[in-house]
């Protein structure tokens, strides 16, 4: 792992794409749930069914999928839970893949509406949690070439108020994958402090917060050592 002196760290682990691959190869999940897919550069890692939800799809990877059904829903994340649409189904995500605006309360919004829906055992992982300089961490996207807005701060919030969550940050090139187990559909923790959270911590920046502080919250799980436990293709 690549330290800096001004405390933040770099994920040097492999790609994430091949961490989301080893992922949906040791779930095999029924359903796959993907918010922010644009491309279809991960959505094309699904193995099965999948619903994906993006404002604006530019798909370029996902020609052909192994699932029965494929559901893609250009709007926002906040349209698509608002729709019912998966309560019409009666189907829950096994796996869910978060990588929609990456602003925080967007991000919080959107875990806990995932959380809500995810079926028994589901695993939730939330990309661009670790940035590697203030720059890319702005709420504003500058001139950066990478960006991962401020949902580092998810990181915190969870450890604070869901320690019944099992939360694992991995090493996955460039700006981790957070992987979160021990999910409670029925919980509104976070719901209820929601409003607060967005008061309090839109204008703390990853500078004032401490990018040694939060690095020094967790231990990097290693991708690659989950990636070699994986089941082949």
């Amino acid at each position: 792992m690549e330290g800096e002196e001004s405390g933040f760290q770099r994920a040097s682990g492999p790609s994430y794409f091949d961490l989301l691959s080893a992922l949906h190869r040791s779930l095999a999940p029924d359903l796959y749930l993907e918010i922010g897919s644009r491309t279809g550069n991960s959505l094309a890692l699904a193995r099965g069914d999948f619903i994906a939800v993006d404002p604006t799809f530019n798909l370029k990877r996902l020609l052909t999928f192994p699932g029965r059904q494929g559901h893609l829903f250009q709007m926002t994340s906040d349209e698509f839970f608002a729709s019912g649409f998966l309560e019409s189904t009666g189907r829950k995500p096994g796996f869910a893949f978060l990588d929609g605006m990456h602003l925080f309360e967007f991000l919080l919004r959107d875990f806990m509406n995932a959380e809500a829906r995810m079926g028994p055992g589901g695993v939730i992982a939330l990309h661009d949690c670790c940035p590697y300089d203030a720059a890319m961490a702005a709420r504003e996207r500058g001139r950066t070439r990478a960006w991962t807005g401020d949902v580092w701060k998810l990181v915190p919030i969870l450890q604070e108020l869901r320690p019944d969550l099992s939360i694992e940050v991995f090493d996955a090139a460039p700006t981790g994958l957070v992987v979160i187990r021990n999910l409670d559909p029925e919980s509104r923790i976070l719901a209820a402090a929601a409003p607060e959270l967005e008061a309090s911590l839109r204008d703390v920046t990853i500078e004032g917060y401490g990018p040694a502080r939060f690095y020094a919250s967790f231990a990097w799980a290693s991708a690659a050592e989950f990636i070699a436990g994986a089941p082949g293709e």
